[in-house]
């Protein structure tokens, strides 16, 4: 077999023609794994629905979306989730809110009972900084330093730091001040929800 030249025109053919295999290759395990990444988003969700509303047995009986403006104005989406338990009583609902935190967009779910206090949260996406940002999935829950559940964000949730009564984690107050804007957002997407 007789070598190929080495010419720019040749070596132009080659990379290109590497890079179309790879891209159908890549292309080819994502469609692969599409599937299963979507089950397991889906089952994280369920999962947080459950955790947020501290109920095992319920039904999520409807989504809603709801669109909003944040504070500069930018359009942001909100997904509620209508939860009812065994017996069809109203349980409030679990609220997906995002905003942008220190190292990336935190991602968090929010259960309000139908008074609009908090039931529970969990973070479902973060890329907040291990060790400080991402204590976030624990500070704020029941018993510790920065307790909100049993609270209301209709007068809306605050660091101390900002003249507010919740404190902050350690060293990663953008990340706590992110966090509660996610939550308050939540409080103002799951009011703005058409009643049933």
């Amino acid at each position: 077999m007789k070598k190929l030249e080495s010419s720019l025109t040749n070596m132009v053919l080659v990379l290109t023609g590497v890079a179309v295999i790879m891209g159908g290759i890549l292309a080819f395990v994502n469609h692969l794994t599409e599937g299963p990444i979507n089950a397991q988003k889906e089952k994280a969700l369920a999962d947080g629905i459950k955790t947020v509303m501290c109920v095992d047995e319920l039904t999520v009986a409807k989504t809603d979306e709801v669109r909003q403006n944040d504070a500069k104005g930018k359009e942001m989406l909100f997904k509620i989730y209508q939860v009812k338990d065994a017996q069809g009583q109203d349980l409030g609902a679990a609220v997906e809110s995002t905003t942008g935190g220190f190292g990336g967009d935190l991602k968090v779910l929010v259960g309000f009972d139908p008074e609009g206090n908090i039931l529970g949260y969990t973070l479902l996406e973060h890329a907040e900084t291990p060790g400080l940002g991402a204590k976030a999935d624990k500070w704020f829950q029941k018993g510790e330093k920065g307790d909100i559940i049993g609270k209301n964000p209709a007068e809306p949730l605050v660091v101390s730091k900002d003249g507010g009564q919740v404190d902050a984690i350690t060293a990663s107050t953008i990340t706590s001040r992110a966090f509660l804007l996610a939550v308050n957002n939540a409080y103002k997407a799951y009011k703005a929800t058409p009643a049933e």
